[in-house]
């Protein structure tokens, strides 16, 4: 199967393989930490459910002006978070009040699949409105391989045997994630490891740390 390198290409696959990767796990492991600072692996997922529905209403919220940023500005670099924004405060007892995981998972391949569909069909060139930004579909849903694809990571964390995020994707991210840091990571830190130690999911060792030089102290990259 030739792969399919198009903005829209990336979004689907990385999209599709969290999704498949969330309805992929046991019940019992969504008590489970997550890679997500204080959240358990319900409450990623019910995270999820919400970044799902910011895509389908950004891709049907037109813009009146001009862009005013892309893939790479679509991102703010923020505080590590604290806890305190009441978005974040309010996923835990969300995730909570869904009770059964089945409940979670079908909530969130049923919002997840409009939305994967509601991105193959969108004009990438159409301006769309989010967060007081304005951006290209296309840029819109290419910031997006790099959410995915680091929350793909968050949610395999502590599931060992969990299919990890496609290379294709976790290389397509990293990428990403370089534009915003304005720096290449070293050739030594595979896709994966750029990714956890790039914004601060994982502390680098101390052959990391060398490796990385003055990048290390501008380190971790936290996307808001």
């Amino acid at each position: 199967m030739a792969h399919d390198h198009t903005v829209t290409g990336d979004f689907s696959r990385s999209w599709s393989a969290l999704l498949a990767a969330v309805a992929g796990v046991a019940d019992e492991d969504f008590d489970q930490p997550s890679g997500c600072r204080g959240w358990l692996v319900r409450d990623l997922v019910c995270h999820l459910v919400i970044d799902a529905q910011d895509v389908l209403i950004t891709l049907v919220t037109p813009a009146g002006t001009g862009p005013t940023a892309d893939a790479t500005t679509y991102w703010d670099l923020v505080e590590p978070p604290t806890g305190d924004d009441p978005l974040d405060a309010l996923i835990p007892r969300l995730a909570a009040a869904y009770g059964d995981p089945a409940l979670l998972k079908f909530h969130l391949d049923d919002v997840g699949s409009a939305a994967g569909r509601a991105a193959g069909l969108a004009d990438p060139a159409a301006l769309v409105s989010t967060k007081d930004k304005v951006l290209t579909a296309g840029d819109y849903l290419s910031a997006y391989v790099l959410e995915w694809t680091l929350h793909h990571l968050d949610l395999v964390a502590r599931l060992p045997s969990a299919p990890r995020p496609p290379a294709q994707t976790l290389a397509v991210a990293r990428t990403a994630l370089e534009r915003i840091a304005g720096a290449k990571f070293p050739a030594e830190l595979s896709d994966t490891d750029a990714l956890l130690t790039g914004t601060g999911r994982r502390t680098p060792t101390a052959g990391e740390a060398a490796a990385l030089g003055g990048l290390a102290a501008r380190l971790p990259l936290v996307l808001g």
